[in-house]
């Protein structure tokens, strides 16, 4: 499309490739490519912020390449990569490296809407000669101009069915037109359409297997939303910590030491609290730093324990409530198992 708009369509690039150098070729040929290189390094921006995250991007971006030389040198490729699909490699691109197309061939069915040649009404071809004006009543509308193939940007012939290489550009529909006008004749002999529509006349838009896909498609979408809506952004894990069971001490108090790992999803540091829900009569001392940051996007890990009066113990293995809490809010609750020295009789 910025190669229509800049260049106009296939025969007028074919003829503006042909033309000498002159200032208007100069300006339209750089200016394509400019426009090229401008949307590579876009892209290659939001690449690199699925990467390595929008933040890191700002950063390499804002500070000198010398300092953030692996970040300058993966936007440096990326913008390379894309520019020269976009200049040099284009539709080859689709047909050698990218897999939709072939997936896309995979789904195909009969009512699928493809740019198709009208084989009823374009066959059969003859040659329109010089000293006629419009085609012989025993032939189809199809000149045999050729035309739709050699603006074919992956070289294929539209007439002989739907092919794995075509990228729907519609360069051959416009071609195809073009002739229809100076010959006289309907557009439309390529045009999108399905099999079916050109063999039956009718064209079936909404088919029982659009219905099944668009299902699968609401169905997904709505699984989609449902985890984006329903996504905590801190996620906490309490493990019993290995090789321990629990220890005794002299006051008649029975521990168990936790593993506790937070994970931040937002992007802001967040303090939190971990308080004991129930029993009522357990109690959690944290081993290390007192206070809890978890820095943004990022992960906390640290070692809690808990502490139990041994005639509270029922069991030999109890549940542990702990609440999560950020500024007194709570925003999770979780649970540890904890081991006692009493069997359960069960």
């Amino acid at each position: 499309k910025i190669e229509y708009w800049i260049e106009g369509d296939a025969n007028e690039q074919r003829k503006l490739d042909k033309q000498p150098w002159n200032s208007k070729k100069i300006i339209k040929k750089g200016g394509k490519q400019l426009i090229f290189l401008f949307i590579s390094v876009i892209i290659a921006h939001l690449v690199m912020a699925y990467l390595i995250g929008v933040d890191e991007v700002v950063r390499v971006v804002s500070q000198p390449p010398t300092e953030n030389m692996a970040g300058f040198i993966g936007l440096l490729t990326f913008t390379g990569i894309f520019y020269g699909v976009f200049a040099r490699f284009r539709e080859q691109a689709c047909i050698a490296v990218c897999p939709y197309g072939r997936l896309q061939g995979v789904l195909l069915v009969k009512d699928s809407l493809v740019v198709a040649y009208d084989w009823l009404r374009g066959e059969p071809r003859g040659k329109l000669k010089k000293s006629q004006t419009s085609v012989a009543s025993h032939q189809g509308d199809c000149i045999d101009c050729k035309l739709c193939v050699h603006v074919c940007p992956t070289g294929i012939d539209i007439r002989n069915g739907t092919q794995l290489e075509c990228v729907n550009c519609t360069a051959c529909i416009d071609a195809c037109d073009e002739v229809m006008d100076k010959i006289g004749k309907p557009k439309g002999l390529i045009r999108y359409s399905s099999y079916t529509a050109i063999k039956e006349g009718v064209l079936k838009i909404f088919t029982p297997r659009i219905a099944g896909y668009s299902v699968v498609l609401m169905a997904l979408v709505s699984l989609l939303l449902y985890f984006i809506l329903t996504r905590a952004d801190i996620e906490t894990t309490v493990l019993k910590a290995p090789g321990t069971l629990y220890s005794k001490t002299d006051d008649g108090q029975i521990t168990n030491v936790y593993n506790i790992e937070f994970v931040n999803k937002t992007f802001d540091d967040v303090g939190l609290e971990v308080r004991v829900e129930s029993p009522a009569s357990a109690s959690l001392l944290k081993i290390g730093d007192q206070d809890i940051l978890v820095p943004k996007e990022g992960i906390l890990k640290g070692l809690f324990m808990i502490k139990l009066p041994e005639e509270e113990i029922k069991a030999m293995k109890m549940n542990v409530v702990l609440g999560i809490y950020q500024e007194g809010r709570k925003i999770e609750t979780t649970n540890a198992r904890f081991i006692g020295p009493i069997k359960s009789k069960n």
